[in-house]
């Protein structure tokens, strides 16, 4: 508020001393928030600080005399209202049971905060919290950025925008907490030379909308709106040149599932696992964009680059940014960057208008390990980035080209199949049973069979009339083929499984010769005619499985199905057939940047051994002597 005094006194020559109605007039009218006590009476903490028997009186009148949108974001005079924000009234009442509020408020009032800006206010809340509170595991994926990254993030959108420097710049942040990303790089655009720039953030956290809040009354074209982003959609209808964001991540979205399932917007092609809500975000920010321009920069962890097998909602999500070519380069930063977590982080960039050049390509950037240390860690804080290491980064970026910590690709080595297939098993000869039986694939069936037999200490012992009775033997079992239409008809195969090795065998009742029918499955099942008799029928079939094959992907239909066959024939070598096709993307880092580890030859390694086994031997003879 002072800096806003002394703005009004400069610029429109008015002294709250000879005037003070008409300072207190325009200083209203800036719409920056109002305190009777310190406007229109000129006092501050530090004057009301000055008189311990003064102070109940004055710091009353001075936490009252906040204007209503100030009083409703500092948690002042509450009443029945269920909204805390910053709870400030709730904190004066503790401080003042503990008979510290004096002392507390003394503290305070002696910080001159006039010289930092919101991101240096909210380092030290982070810091504070640090200090003094716990972070609970729901919080944990609740991310504070830190100044290094707002400040590689606003260099890359420098680098990146459209925008020309006397246009309005439009800025959103749908997860802006305490606003230090949002604010953060609008000012530093600003220093880059964009003159005009709206921010516009919305939050759903109390008291980080509050302080958000406040900073955006003494901005210019700052927006601040409260709410789920997600749902309550704050900025609906309007479209942003920017989106900087740092989602909360591995965060369930289960409390507004139905609102997100029942959404009608077209924000969500794709639904993630409800156990983390950050790809809903990076749709989200995609959709408010411009429809065929604008940039996107948010952090994520790693999950959102591999998570999800093939047709999950995590890689439909994927390869919908990549079908529609919105991915232009993904960022992997080091580890133990932010305060309360030692995780990988990854900047993922989308632009809905990427360079003729860049179309269908996405570049990869490894910049794990451009880092310094800190000279002090701040919690999990260990690292950070200097100006070289963000501008070998943005260089890399803009370049679009292999390098050292780059490497770009086409959009479609990210894709794959997940082709589904059924396998046949097979014995040593590579026979199956329904190709000896002349019906490749097929069930063969055995009607009219007699009752089934078991073999037994050398000989055939049947029929059984009970079939609980053989399912008890401990033997191989036979189903024989009637050759006539009466039970007395004289069989003419045995079919029975060698438990052996699993396979189907047949023997000849004429000539007693036994053969291998390859692997399969045999199967009996009883009934009763009309008339009560029994029935038995036994089915021969092919023992098969179900497998996945994760194979190349090939945008052109044709080829893709070429290359399915292809791989296919050089790596399957049972009888298979082709079921489902799923297509599925992934990025890996690790694979991407794999570096190999160096192996020592084989002669270094004897050398070695040799000149252990010396002076061992040394070492022996000195123990003898």
């Amino acid at each position: 508020m002072r800096n806003a005094m002394s703005e009004i006194e400069q610029a429109e020559g008015i002294n709250r001393e000879n005037n003070s109605d008409k300072f207190v007039e325009a200083f209203k009218d800036m719409d920056c928030g109002y305190n009777e006590y310190i406007v229109k009476d000129g006092k501050t903490l530090s004057d009301i600080c000055n008189n311990d028997k003064t102070f109940e009186d004055d710091f009353r009148n001075y936490i009252v005399g906040f204007d209503g949108k100030l009083k409703e974001l500092l948690g002042i005079e509450r009443g029945t209202d269920d909204s805390k924000y910053l709870n400030l009234e709730g904190i004066v009442a503790e401080l003042r049971k503990k008979g510290v509020l004096m002392q507390y408020v003394t503290k305070w009032a002696q910080i001159d905060l006039s010289p930092y800006n919101n991101s240096d206010i909210t380092t030290l809340e982070e810091h504070i919290k640090r200090k003094w509170a716990d972070i609970s595991a729901d919080t944990a994926g609740e991310q504070y950025t830190p100044e290094d990254i707002i400040s590689l993030i606003a260099e890359i959108v420098s680098a990146k925008i459209e925008v020309s420097h006397n246009d309005y710049v439009h800025l959103y942040d749908p997860t802006c907490g305490g606003a230090n990303l949002l604010f953060g790089v609008s000012d530093r655009l600003n220093n880059a030379g964009y003159k005009y720039i709206e921010a516009n953030g919305s939050e759903w956290n109390d008291a980080l909308y509050a302080l958000a809040k406040i900073e955006s009354l003494f901005r210019e074209d700052a927006k601040i709106k409260y709410g789920n982003t997600l749902t309550t959609l704050p900025f609906k209808g309007k479209e942003f040149d920017v989106v900087v964001a740092n989602p909360p991540y591995g965060i369930p979205w289960k409390g507004y599932e139905k609102e997100i399932r029942n959404d009608q917007t077209g924000q969500f092609a794709f639904l993630p696992s409800v156990s983390d809500g950050q790809l809903l975000f990076l749709q989200h920010n995609a959709w408010q964009l411009h429809e065929n321009s604008g940039l996107v920069v948010e952090v994520n962890n790693g999950s959102s680059l591999f998570s999800g097998d093939a047709g999950s909602g995590e890689s439909n999500i994927r390869k919908y940014l990549f079908d529609n070519d919105w991915i232009e380069g993904i960022i992997q930063m080091p580890s133990d960057e932010f305060f309360n977590t030692g995780i990988v982080t990854y900047l993922w960039i989308l632009n809905k208008n990427k360079p003729i050049e860049h179309k269908d390509k996405v570049i990869l950037i490894n910049a794990s390990n451009l880092w310094q240390p800190l000279k002090k860690n701040k919690g999990s804080k260990r690292k950070e980035m200097n100006p070289d290491h963000r501008r070998q980064i943005v260089d890399a970026l803009v370049h679009f080209q292999d390098s050292d910590i780059a490497q770009v690709f086409d959009k479609w080595h990210f894709y794959f199949n997940k082709q589904h297939i059924r396998l046949t098993n097979i014995d040593s000869k590579g026979r199956y049973v329904s190709q000896s039986l002349g019906c490749p694939g097929e069930i063969f069936k055995i009607n009219d069979a007699d009752i089934i037999a078991v073999y037994s200490s050398g000989s055939w012992q049947w029929p059984l009339n009970d079939e609980t009775e053989w399912q008890n033997q401990d033997a191989m079992i036979a189903i024989r083929k009637i050759s006539g239409t009466t039970i007395v008809s004289t069989p003419e195969f045995f079919y029975w499984v060698d438990k052996i090795d699993g396979t189907i065998m047949r023997t000849s009742v004429e000539t007693g010769v036994h053969e291998t029918l390859g692997y399969g499955t045999l199967t009996v099942s009883y009934g009763k005619t009309r008339s009560g008799d029994k029935t038995c029928t036994a089915k021969i079939s092919d023992s098969t499985y179900k497998d996945t094959e994760i194979i190349p992907y090939n945008p052109n239909s044709e080829q893709n199905n070429e290359n399915i066959l292809a791989f296919m024939q050089r790596y399957i070598f049972k009888p298979y057939c082709l079921l489902d096709n799923t297509v599925g993307v992934e990025v890996n880092f690790n694979k991407e940047f794999y570096v190999p580890k160096t192996i020592d030859s084989v002669d270094s390694i004897l050398t070695e051994i040799l000149e252990i086994d010396k002076e061992l031997a040394n070492l022996e003879k000195d123990l003898n002597l």
